[in-house]
């Protein structure tokens, strides 16, 4: 086996981590909401009006365990998880502690937000946290890099929209089976849209960098010139 192919090997398996740490705690939530659901409303402290107070701690419970999981591999936390497990923690805790659902149900779009938020924030100040998250999968200009971003953060303000009207509008059970059904799908959707783009912009092995601004162009040495030192 070549070294190119160990490292795509190695790459696929990074991303199959990745895929299950994000679906993991959301299979979680929504195994325990709609368990608990299957209880009658006579059902004490199974009841199923307690659904979401039962899914909402499993929740908090797999995203911890995931930060934890990651802590104990030695991997440094994206920030969009260290974002994430602050969010979840602390409307999560609300929405128990308070027995209201409705931290619940503004947790995503706040999520969404704040990723929109560092995404914009970082390119203000020229720090394009995307390329930071996904340099290790592709090798794009800078210009390529801030279009990237640019289309993550409207997306992720989409989907802050989105989690507003499916709260507001349609049943508690809808919403919280739509993180799978609905918002996944879209998610996916969205990354292969992307790829077309991606694939374009690729630079490939021993192609020229962009340019920096202002920088001299580099002109390539005559081989009956002598060497410099």
């Amino acid at each position: 086996m070549t070294d190119e192919s160990r490292e795509e090997l190695k790459t696929a398996a990074k991303s199959a981590g990745n895929l299950w740490t994000d679906l993991g705690p959301v299979i979680a939530f929504m195994v325990a909401y709609n368990g608990i659901r299957q209880f009658g409303e006579d059902g004490g402290l199974f009841a199923r009006t307690n659904a979401i107070y039962w899914s909402t701690g499993v929740f908090m419970a797999a995203i911890l365990g995931v930060i934890g999981w990651s802590l104990a591999k030695g991997r440094r936390l994206p920030p969009m998880l260290i974002i994430t497990g602050v969010v979840v923690t602390v409307f999560g805790t609300l929405t128990i502690a308070l027995q209201s659902p409705e931290f619940a149900y503004y947790k995503p779009t706040i999520i969404n937000l704040l990723f929109a938020g560092v995404i914009f924030g970082g390119l203000a100040v020229g720090r394009n946290v995307w390329k930071l998250a996904f340099e290790h999968a592709f090798s794009l200009p800078d210009h390529a890099w801030r279009v990237f971003a640019i289309r993550w953060g409207v997306f992720y303000i989409v989907l802050a929209g989105l989690n507003e009207i499916i709260w507001r509008n349609f049943s508690e059970s809808f919403w919280a089976n739509s993180k799978l059904f609905l918002t996944y799908p879209l998610f996916i959707g969205f990354m292969l849209l992307n790829l077309p783009y991606l694939m374009k912009h690729q630079i490939g092995p021993g192609a020229a960098a962009e340019p920096t601004p202002g920088a001299s162009p580099k002109v390539a040495a005559d081989p009956g010139d002598p060497p410099r030192s």
